[in-house]
C-alpha cells in the first residue's frame, strides 16, 4: 500500500452533480408508472424542486410507450399530483390537494382529491372530494368505475356529517384519540380518531359542456363497519367489470398482534367474504385475472423465533376460493404479481443475486423463469393486448428510468425510454464482487469506484450496511446515495449479509435471531477481501447505515476499532426498548422473542450491552417522527456515548421521519455526514454546516 494522502482520492469530474449537493437534492427524480387501457400511452411521476427549493413537486408526464418521442409535462401546480391512473375513455385520474377554482373562498386548507385531465388535452378537474382527503383510487380497467380510498371519522354516515365532526374536534381545541386496539401508530403517523374506509363511486361523470355545472358524484360506503387501528385501508384491486373488489384486510392475531387477509367484496351490495384467510400467514397484492375469474396474491408465512418468513404466489379461484400455489420450491421471495393478457402466465418481481428481477410462471404448473438480466424493475404494467410490458429499472448506477420490455423473451435488459430523469453520467464505476464468509458462503456485494481510484491513490472505503434487515442492495436510493461519496473521492462498499433477501432461504437463516453473529462476520469478511485490492487504502475506513444498517453501525462500533468514524442513522441501540416502542412490536418479537421470558437474544445482540468497547468516533442521527424506530433509540445511544466520552455528534431533525424527505434537510444530512467522515477519515478538522 502507498502512503495516503490528505485528500480523497479524486476530485469530482466537473459539472458533475453529485459534487454539488445543491444540484444533487435538484435532480429530477421519477417514480410511479401508468399505462392507459389501449396502451398507447405512459404516465410518470416525476418530483422536482419548487420554486422556494424547499419541497419536492411532484408532476406528472407522459412518455411515448414506443420511444420516438421526448416526455412531455402533463400537469403542474403548486402542491404536485400523484398516482396516476387512466380511465378507459383516454382521461388521466390522478390525486391532488391543488385548491378547486371553482370552490369557496379558500380560506380551508385543500385536502387531496380526485381530479381528471381529459383525453384530449385542457384544464384538469376535480371529480371527487372527501372530507378526509382522498387517499388512494382503484379503476375497473373495462368500465372505468371507480373505487376511492378515504380516512372518515367513526359515527360518521356520510360526508356532511364527517366535516361536521372533525369541525367540532377543532373547534374544541380536541387533539387527544383514544385507542382500544394495538397498535396505535404506523411509521410516522397517529392511528385514529379517523379510519381508512373505502367508496364507491361508479363511472365517473362526462367532461360537462362550456357553462354547465359538472354533475355531483355521490359516494357510497363499501365498508362501513371499518374499524381503528387499519380500517379498511389495505391494498385493493377491482375486477375490470368492476362487479368485484379484492381487498387486503387486516385482523387481530393473539392479543396484540395483526395479520391481513383477502377479502371479496361485491359492489353492487357490499356484501363480503373472505377469500383467503390463512392462520399462519399474511397475504397481499391481490391483482385480478383479465376475465375476474382469478386472482393471484403473495403468500407471506409467519415469521418464529426459529424460522424467517417465506413467500410464495397463490392462484386463487373467485368462485370457489380455491387456492393452490404458483412457485412451490423456489427459492426466492416473489411479489408484485400480474397476469399476462391471456391469463396463461403470471408475470412476478423478486430479489435475485443482487438483481430485483422480473419473472413468468405459467398458470398450469412449472419452473418459473428469469427474463431480465440487470437491474431492479419495479410498477410493472403489462399491455392488455399481450404485445408488451412496461416496468421501471434502476440499478445502483442507474436511476429509475421507464423501459418496454417483450412479454415472452429471456435475457433483457431493454434501453430506457426517453424521460425526463436521465442522466449525463456519474462520478465512477460500479462494480460486483464477491466475498467468502467464515463459513465459506459467498456474499455478493457492489463496490463503488470514485474516478482516478488506483494503486498509486488508493481511495478511502466507506463501509454502507443496508436497512431492512430482509432486503438488498439492487437499486438506485436518492437517500443512500453512493455517488455524493464518489464524487468526494470515496470508494463505497455495498454488501448483502446474512439476512439479506435474493440469495435463498438458507441464507436468510444464518442470521436470523443472530443478528450480531453471521451479518456481522459477513460484513468484515467483505471489508477484509475489499481492502486487498490496490486501489483502496486500508488505513482510512468508515462504516455507516440506517434503520438496520443503523443497528449494524452500532454493533460494528461495539465490536470492533478498525474503522476510523461511523455513522449511523435511524438506528437501534436497545433492541428490548426498540421492540417495547415500534409501531409493530408483535412483528419483531416473532424473531426476538418475550423479553421476559426469552431474554437470550436481546442479551446476545442489543448493541447497548457492549458500550464500553466503543472507541470510534459516532455520529447519530435521527428524526423525531420516526415510529418505526423511535427517537428514544438515539437519545439513549448519544447520552451512552457521551457519558463514556466517546467523540460523537448528535444531528436532530424533530419533523423527520424514518427517512430524511425535505430537500432542506436532505443537504444537511449529506453536509454533516461528510465533514464527519473527512474530520475523522481525512484528517482535515471538523467544519460545522452552515446552516447547523
Amino acid at each position: 500500500m502507498s502512503e495516503p494522502s490528505d485528500a480523497p482520492a479524486t476530485s469530482s469530474p466537473s459539472g458533475s452533480p453529485f459534487a454539488d449537493l445543491a444540484a444533487f437534492v435538484a435532480l429530477p427524480r421519477v417514480g410511479g408508472l401508468a399505462l392507459s387501457p389501449d396502451g398507447r400511452r405512459l404516465a410518470i411521476a416525476v418530483q422536482t424542486l419548487d420554486r422556494e427549493k424547499t419541497a419536492w413537486q411532484s408532476a406528472l408526464w407522459e412518455v411515448d410507450p414506443e420511444g420516438r418521442r421526448p416526455a412531455r409535462r402533463l400537469t403542474r401546480s403548486a402542491p404536485g399530483e400523484s398516482s396516476p391512473v387512466w380511465a378507459p375513455d383516454g382521461s388521466l385520474l390522478f390525486t391532488s390537494a391543488r385548491p378547486d377554482p371553482g370552490a369557496g373562498d379558500g380560506t380551508e386548507e385543500p385536502k387531496p382529491a380526485l381530479w381528471s385531465l381529459p383525453a384530449d388535452g385542457g384544464e384538469a378537474r376535480p371529480v371527487l372530494t372527501h372530507p378526509g382527503g382522498i387517499s388512494g383510487v382503484a379503476l375497473a380497467a373495462d368500465s372505468g368505475e371507480v373505487v376511492v380510498t378515504a380516512s372518515a371519522m367513526p359515527g360518521a354516515g356520510d360526508a356532511e356529517a364527517d366535516a361536521e365532526r372533525r369541525k367540532r374536534r377543532k373547534e374544541a381545541g380536541v387533539t387527544a384519540i383514544l385507542h382500544e386496539a394495538y397498535p396505535v401508530r404506523y411509521w410516522d403517523s397517529d392511528l385514529g380518531p379517523a379510519t381508512p374506509h373505502l367508496f364507491w363511486a361508479g363511472g365517473l361523470p362526462a367532461e360537462p359542456h362550456a357553462g354547465a355545472e359538472r354533475p355531483p358524484v355521490e359516494l357510497r360506503d363499501l365498508t362501513p363497519d371499518a374499524v381503528p387501528p387499519s380500517g379498511a385501508g389495505g391494498d385493493l384491486t377491482l375486477s375490470p367489470d368492476g362487479r368485484l373488489l379484492v381487498r387486503v384486510e387486516s385482523v387481530p392475531d393473539g392479543p396484540a398482534g395483526r395479520r391481513d387477509r383477502l377479502v371479496l367484496l361485491e359492489t353492487a351490495t357490499g356484501e363480503a367474504r373472505a377469500l383467503v384467510d390463512d392462520p399462519l400467514a399474511d397475504l397481499g397484492a391481490p391483482r385480478f385475472s383479465p376475465d375476474g375469474s382469478a386472482v393471484v396474491c403473495v403468500r407471506e408465512s409467519m415469521s418464529s423465533h426459529d424460522e424467517p418468513p417465506d413467500y410464495t404466489l397463490l392462484h386463487v379461484d373467485v368462485a370457489t376460493g380455491a387456492a393452490r400455489e404458483l412457485t412451490p420450491g423456489f427459492d426466492r421471495w416473489p411479489s408484485a404479481p400480474q397476469f399476462n393478457a391471456d391469463r396463461t402466465a403470471v408475470y412476478f418481481l423478486a430479489d435475485d443475486d443482487g438483481r430485483h428481477a422480473l419473472f413468468r410462471v405459467p398458470t398450469d404448473g412449472g419452473e418459473p423463469v428469469r427474463m431480465t438480466t440487470d437491474g431492479a424493475y419495479s410498477d410493472l404494467q403489462v399491455a392488455r393486448d399481450g404485445s408488451a410490458l412496461y416496468a421501471l429499472r434502476s440499478a445502483y448506477d442507474e436511476p429509475p428510468a421507464p423501459v418496454r420490455l417483450d412479454p415472452e423473451a429471456t435475457g433483457q435488459h431493454p434501453d430506457p425510454l426517453p424521460n425526463p430523469g436521465t442522466l449525463a453520467g456519474l462520478p465512477g464505476t460500479l462494480q460486483e464482487v464477491e466475498a467468502t464468509a467464515a463459513d465459506g458462503t459467498p456474499v455478493h456485494c457492489w463496490l463503488v469506484l470514485p474516478e482516478g481510484a488506483s494503486a498509486e491513490r488508493p481511495a478511502p472505503l466507506v463501509l454502507w450496511v443496508h436497512g431492512g434487515p430482509l432486503m438488498s442492495w439492487n437499486s438506485w436510493s436518492w437517500r443512500w446515495c453512493p455517488w455524493v461519496l464518489a464524487a468526494r473521492g470515496y470508494a463505497v462498499l455495498l454488501p448483502d449479509p446474512a439476512l439479506s433477501q435474493g440469495y435463498g432461504q438458507d441464507f436468510v437463516r444464518r442470521g436470523w435471531g443472530a443478528w450480531g453473529e453471521a451479518p456481522y462476520t459477513d460484513l468484515m469478511a467483505a471489508v477484509d477481501a475489499v481492502e486487498q485490492r490496490p486501489e483502496i487504502d486500508e488505513s482510512r475506513t468508515a462504516a455507516m447505515g440506517g434503520s438496520f444498517g443503523g443497528y449494524m453501525a452500532n454493533w460494528i462500533a461495539t465490536q470492533t476499532d478498525r474503522f476510523r468514524a461511523i455513522v449511523t442513522h435511524a438506528s437501534l441501540w436497545d433492541v428490548d426498548s426498540f421492540i417495547g416502542t415500534t409501531d409493530a412490536a408483535y412483528y419483531w418479537e416473532k424473531e426476538w422473542g418475550d423479553p421476559l421470558r426469552q431474554p437470550k437474544r436481546y442479551e446476545q445482540n442489543s448493541p447497548h450491552r457492549y458500550a464500553d468497547a466503543i472507541r470510534t468516533p459516532v455520529l447519530v442521527i435521527h428524526g423525531d417522527r420516526d415510529y418505526r424506530v423511535p427517537i428514544g433509540e438515539a437519545l439513549r445511544l448519544w447520552y451512552d456515548l457521551q457519558k463514556r466520552g466517546v467523540p460523537s455528534r448528535f444531528l436532530y431533525f424533530p419533523n423527520e421521519n424514518h427517512w430524511v424527505l425535505t430537500p432542506g434537510n436532505a443537504g444537511v444530512f449529506w453536509e454533516t455526514v461528510l465533514a464527519f467522515l473527512a474530520e475523522h477519515v481525512l484528517d482535515q478538522g471538523w467544519r460545522r454546516p452552515d446552516l447547523l
